[in-house]
């Protein structure tokens, strides 16, 4: 079958292909009879726009990139699909690409997504940012890791992490274990030093946040069950009697070692986890979290990108509160 063009949809439906065009746009000067006649004439005829064509007419792809360092990662799965409706929502469509967080490929996906002529980049940035050099003329938001240099919107971590804390503190806990992140990650720091913030605002100093307490994980399940492990593999009277970990995925990991060494959830241990991932509510018990507001990130790094709300000073990113959800993996602690 010979391909539908636009004068094939003018013509059928009588008017011009400026008026297709329009229609295509959602340009508030067609009437509402006129778009509704034309819209019916692209179903009937089965027209497809040529974007690549749109593109060069306008120099407005309607696309926006995405990099994220890992796709299996949960929260950034759910970072590219709350992007991927955001953008909808405004007639765009996403490319979505991994760094595998690593800052030469992700310099790359940089070169390749401006090589395709995006209108403009949503960026996880590796760990190892330093080498990134921003293209020219080509927007570009940094999400959740914030770094030098550019305009940026994330969960507000250290809050995030102090109301958490804040929470296991008026249950009464005071021996409360922290599953850190890798020491080279901006949120993860952001989240210790909220830790660190909570202890010392409660106890008046950082003894009750001794090093004994912290455990350096990577943000994965694995890692958490490990650094779980590690916290809890002491006496009753030493061990904490509760943990709050940097991730749900870590979170998970600590309650599986909880497990293995017999302690009861919540029973003789509390475990807080931090995200707000669907998994977080799927465990037994549910896993009390800390939710980042994933799907207004995405939204807000979208409307940025497509000017459609101011873009943040570069010394001043957009900062999102967190919120609790409650589960069912916290209680008071047992006397020792």
């Amino acid at each position: 079958m010979p391909k539908v063009g636009i004068r094939d949809v003018a013509r059928l439906a009588g008017v011009s292909t400026g008026t297709v065009s329009r229609v295509l746009n959602d340009h508030p000067s067609v009437t509402d009879e006129l778009r509704a006649r034309v819209r019916s004439t692209i179903e009937e005829l089965n027209y497809l726009p040529d974007p690549s064509a749109r593109s060069m007419r306008s120099k407005v792809s309607r696309l926006i990139g995405i990099i994220i360092p890992d796709l299996t990662n949960p929260f950034f799965s759910e970072l590219v699909q709350s992007a991927e409706q955001a953008a909808a929502d405004h007639g765009y469509d996403i490319i979505v690409m991994t760094s595998l967080d690593n800052a030469v490929k992700e310099a790359d996906r940089i070169g390749q997504l401006t090589s395709r002529k995006v209108d403009g980049i949503i960026l996880v940035p590796s760990n190892d940012f330093h080498t990134i050099m921003p293209p020219k003329g080509l927007p570009i938001i940094v999400v959740d890791r914030l770094m030098p240099g550019y305009s940026g919107i994330a969960a507000d971590h250290r809050n995030g992490v102090r109301l958490g804390v804040e929470h296991l503190l008026k249950l009464g806990h005071r021996r409360i274990g922290f599953i850190s992140g890798p020491k080279d990650s901006v949120p993860a720091n952001d989240r210790l030093m909220g830790y660190l913030g909570a202890m010392e605002q409660i106890h008046g100093d950082r003894q009750a946040a001794s090093p004994s307490l912290i455990a350096e994980a990577a943000f994965d399940y694995e890692s958490g069950r490990l650094a779980g492990n590690y916290l809890l593999a002491r006496a009753r009277n030493e061990r904490p009697t509760a943990i709050f970990a940097s991730s749900d995925q870590q979170a998970i990991g600590c309650m599986r070692a909880a497990h293995d060494l017999g302690i009861p959830v919540p029973a003789a241990l509390s475990i807080m986890g931090f995200d707000g991932i669907p998994l977080s509510n799927m465990t037994t018990p549910r896993l009390t979290t800390v939710k980042q507001p994933i799907q207004k990130i995405a939204a807000v790094a979208v409307a940025i990108l497509l000017n459609k709300q101011p873009v943040p000073d570069l010394d001043h990113p957009i900062l999102l509160a967190c919120e609790i959800l409650d589960g069912e993996t916290t209680s008071k602690p047992q006397p020792d």
